[in-house]
């Protein structure tokens, strides 16, 4: 999505992304006398922003490793080039049980895929669906030994200068 087709944020918005970002719970009064606003005043921008696709779901975060899922890969995928192929090709790959992220790139391989498993059998099973998918050539699979950061929070990972870009509207 093309970045003019979000609103403007000011910094008001974006320390309530945050704190949204960390906690989906949070309490609207709390959140209110947080940033010495009104109650009305935060659920309008929380409508506001969910309305513009800026908070796109109110989720739980849920410890992958709670479920046993301590197997992450990393599979390079290289595919035949031919019209079409970006979209069908990521189509089948975000299919894929165990695949959560899914990446279309340029450079030497065109998607990044990375995946997360219990066993070396749904590992193996993972990486046969992948090779399956007509048009793919080549796989090249790297398998974590250690996260060092795992998460999946915006705004808690942007520098100062990239919450300054966001709320003027620059890049």
């Amino acid at each position: 999505m093309d970045t003019n087709e979000f609103p403007a944020l000011d910094e008001t918005d974006v320390a309530i992304l945050e704190r949204v970002e960390r906690d989906a719970d949070v309490n609207l009064a709390e959140l209110a006398e947080e940033l010495e606003l009104s109650k009305s005043a935060v659920h309008y921008r929380l409508n506001k922003l969910k309305d513009a696709n800026v908070i796109t779901a109110v989720s739980a975060d849920i410890d992958p490793l709670a479920l046993g899922l301590n197997m992450v890969v990393i599979t390079e995928v290289s595919v035949a080039h031919e019209s079409g192929y970006a979209e069908d090709i990521g189509q089948s790959l975000t299919a894929i049980d165990g695949v959560f992220q899914v990446y279309y790139t340029m450079g030497d391989v065109d998607f990044v895929v990375h995946s997360r498993v219990q066993n070396r059998d749904q590992m193996n099973d993972l990486v046969d669906e992948i090779v399956t998918i007509d048009g793919v050539n080549e796989t090249a699979s790297k398998f974590v030994m250690r996260e060092l950061k795992t998460s999946t929070r915006t705004v808690e990972n942007m520098s100062e200068e990239m919450v300054r870009n966001a709320v003027d509207g620059t890049d």
